[in-house]
């Protein structure tokens, strides 16, 4: 038994980074012991009053962590010296609710425990609550991430997935930050919540050649019912659909029983039900929600530990949206 152990704890030193192994999920037990129970009222709060927030959430956690690691840079704003990621044309759809949510969870969290904990931790935290809370499967988050100094819009190209990009390229972004196809359909399965706006899709079901209005891959009738919805996104930008349209408040595996029924926004969410590389697992996840939500979970644990900082690396911010300290010169 005692070899056993040994051997599993060598495997652990190896699988986990020097940083990652710095992570725990009892981290603020002693130094900030309320710090889950005041994210799940502020959470409970927020989701209650505005429905859209975990969709929001999951989607600013995931830009945040996918561009230089998970430290709250995408929470920085901008300043007449320099434009933060949060100003990248890619984030400017990011909503409003979802940096809400953090800055009143940072503001409850600083009365309570002022300086002690991080906005990347507030953020990773909330996002795994709000899943949870909306059906989704609940995953450990370990915590003790430091926030970054800076945050610049230029480091965002590349980084994050796009509608008109193809399924290899996708895949690709996905590889260079050690997800593989699996975990990549897994993790585009937090689609099953939140809208996407008329202008995402437009060319989907508007002119989309010169033998047809509509993507033929696009169901009929759904088609149909999106070109009376979005008829005047041109005049009114903020004109969206629900990217579920089944149970669009709900975290389940209904995203995957769309796309093999053509019921998708977005044109590279619907090219995995016929891509022979992500196909199997969109039918897997059509099937098996248990199987979806185990993976789900893995990967989402993954990216929450995605280029984090800790020790002097980065700071612990008072508001998520300015520095603390001024990063050093180079």
């Amino acid at each position: 038994m005692v070899i056993k152990f040994l051997l599993y704890f060598v495997f652990l030193l190896r699988v986990l980074s020097p940083v990652q192994s710095k992570l725990s999920v009892d981290y603020y037990s002693k130094s900030c012991p309320n710090f889950a129970k005041i994210i799940q009222d502020v959470v409970l709060e927020k989701q209650l009053a505005i429905p859209t927030t975990a969709a929001g959430a999951l989607r600013l956690f995931f830009h945040d962590c996918v561009v230089g690691g998970c430290d709250a840079s995408l929470l920085l704003s901008s300043t007449a010296f320099n434009k933060a990621e949060r100003d990248h044309e890619v984030n400017k759809a990011l909503p409003g609710d979802a940096f809400d949510l953090v800055i009143r969870a940072k503001t409850k969290i600083e009365l309570a425990c002022p300086g002690i904990v991080s906005c990347s931790d507030i953020l990773s935290e909330a996002t795994r609550d709000l899943v949870s809370m909306v059906g989704g499967p609940y995953y450990p988050v370990r915590l003790g991430r430091k926030d970054s100094l800076v945050s610049h819009a230029a480091d965002v190209e590349g980084h994050i997935a796009l509608p008109n990009m193809t399924i290899t390229k996708i895949i690709d972004i996905f590889a260079a930050k050690g997800f593989n196809v699996q975990e990549m359909v897994a993790l585009t399965g937090a689609h099953t919540i939140g809208f996407t706006h008329c202008s995402e899709f437009a060319n989907r079901i508007f002119n989309f050649s010169k033998n047809s209005q509509i993507d033929p891959s696009l169901n009929p009738e759904y088609a149909k019912g999106l070109r009376k919805l979005c008829e005047e996104h041109k005049n009114d930008p903020t004109m969206a659909a629900f990217n579920d349209p089944m149970t669009p408040g709900k975290f389940d595996n209904s995203y995957f029983i769309n796309l093999q029924r053509g019921v998708s926004l977005l044109a590279s969410d619907q090219a995995m039900a016929f891509d022979k590389r992500t196909k199997p697992f969109v039918d897997l996840y059509a099937k098996d929600q248990n199987a979806f939500f185990q993976a789900f979970a893995h990967a989402m644990e993954k990216v929450s530990v995605l280029g984090v900082k800790t020790g002097n690396k980065g700071e612990v911010r008072r508001k998520c949206d300015s520095p603390h300290s001024l990063p050093a010169a180079h």
